[in-house]
């Protein structure tokens, strides 16, 4: 086995808590001596034992003279937890592989110069776009202050989100709609309008076979529409955020029902996504609507989005995003990274952003 091997392990680990440990990172150690993998870990959720710490335990005393793998910067200050940096120098580690350094200014290469100085060996880079990859939301969270922000669509082959009737049920497979399930499970809060709202009164939890964590609900609805009867008011499941502009009063019959009001002179969408932030928000799953998918692209708020679109045609009717963009020139340009086949549907998964490679192999 190689050190290649067991990063790839680590961010595997990692990867097995994203959704859970918000607004912190998700993060997988190995801990390794002489080929034999002693003790694994990685982060559950905020407040618990880094991965760092579940490694070292599980090693016990046999982590002196040890190599530790771990998919992002060991921390070097004292929060709900310790610092990993002082629990690796006590274990006797005497070489770290760090996948990627911790943007988080409380960090920032702090752990790493920590090890050095206590004479432990420290390689970064190994698997660093991975790394980097794993924990974007985390990432674009700690450097803007707002949370990674997800478009979600279904359409049609032809490039619509309903017919010119406004039916949209269903679109796309139960399959489809089972990912899309999955998807939430993975985010703090979900998005839509309140247009969404009044046509189709969701519920935006999260339904899967096994259960699933329902994300916080935010509406945007500048009128202050949204009923008192709506699902996503009176079924008490989850916390339901409307924001509005409007200065109307509405009694909202649950406690599990906030109203914010943000300053029309301000603009909506960004305030709205830096109050969440400022809720600890990582990670926004944006699910309602053409106009606010056009305003959150035409703003340069989203990070990513997942369309799925299924085999069917229907001529007339809304489209994902509209724009009077006259030149090719002047088109919003994504990255597709993955395309893959849900049920009869195909999903697209691309981001806004481009990244750079930095490892050889994909996991």
């Amino acid at each position: 086995m190689t050190d290649l091997h067991y990063m790839q392990f680590a961010l595997q680990l990692a990867k097995e808590t994203i959704g859970q440990t918000s607004p912190n990172p998700s993060v997988g150690a190995v801990c390794v001596k002489q080929g034999e993998i002693l003790g694994i870990g990685t982060h559950l959720r905020a407040g618990d034992a880094h991965a760092e710490v579940h490694a070292l335990q599980m090693a016990g005393d046999r982590a002196q003279g040890a190599d530790l793998y771990v998919s992002l910067e060991p921390c070097s200050h004292t929060g709900r937890t310790g610092a990993c940096s002082d629990a690796i120098i006590r274990s006797g580690i005497r070489r770290v592989i760090v996948a990627t350094v911790d943007p988080n200014e409380r960090v920032a290469g702090r752990g790493i110069e920590k090890l050095r100085a206590a004479g432990i060996e420290v390689d970064v880079g190994l698997c660093e776009r991975e790394a980097n990859m794993l924990n974007r939301p985390f990432f674009h969270y700690i450097q803007t202050g707002m949370p990674y922000t997800t478009l979600k669509a279904a359409i049609t082959l032809d490039g619509r989100l309903a017919t010119s009737r406004g039916d949209s049920k269903w679109i796309t497979s139960a399959e489809a709609r089972h990912h899309v399930h999955e998807l939430r499970h993975q985010y703090d809060a979900i998005l839509v309008g309140s247009g969404t709202v009044l046509d189709d009164n969701p519920f935006l939890t999260t339904r899967l076979p096994q259960g699933g964590k329902h994300p916080i609900r935010i509406i945007l609805d500048r009128r202050l529409q949204t009923p008192i009867d709506a699902n996503v008011v009176t079924d008490g499941a989850v916390q339901t955020i409307i924001f509005t502009t409007s200065d109307r009063n509405v009694a909202y019959p649950s406690h599990f029902v906030r109203v914010e009001r943000i300053d029309p002179s301000r603009p909506f969408l960004r305030t709205v996504l830096k109050k969440l932030g400022e809720e600890g928000i990582m990670t926004l799953f944006v699910e309602g609507g053409p106009s606010i998918h056009a305003s959150m692209i035409e703003e340069r708020l989203a990070q990513d989005a997942y369309v799925f679109i299924a085999p069917k045609l229907i001529g007339n009717g809304p489209s994902l995003f509209t724009s009077d963009r006259a030149e090719m020139n002047d088109s919003t340009k994504l990255q597709f990274e993955r395309v893959t086949q849900v049920g009869p549907d195909i999903l697209a998964y691309a981001q806004f952003e481009k990244e750079d490679d930095s490892c050889s192999q994909e996991l």
